[in-house]
């Protein structure tokens, strides 16, 4: 195997998963700002208050984005399906 199909291999693993992830990631991390603002301004220090909203919000997006990210899912792991007979000749 040579070392540029592995860097490449390794370039669209790391890709795949940036993209599968990122919708979650970002949409925590705008409830999370968001609480965290609100407790800021009404000075209610508890850091239990941000999960409830965080997991119920993290649900809708899973729900919303969970058939995009299987399908982008799928897409990668017939891709590398694909690549194992080069890898190995």
């Amino acid at each position: 195997m040579e070392p540029a199909t592995v860097i490449d291999l390794g370039r669209s693993a790391l890709m795949a998963v940036m993209l599968i992830s990122a919708p979650l990631l970002v949409v925590a991390l705008a409830v999370g700002l968001v609480i965290g603002v609100i407790q800021a301004a009404t000075s209610v220090n508890e850091a239990t208050l941000s999960f409830i909203p965080k997991l119920l919000v993290m649900g809708l997006a899973l729900s919303i984005f969970g058939g995009w990210q299987l399908a982008m899912l799928i897409d990668f792991t017939k891709d590398i399906y694909k690549r194992i007979p080069a890898l190995f000749s």
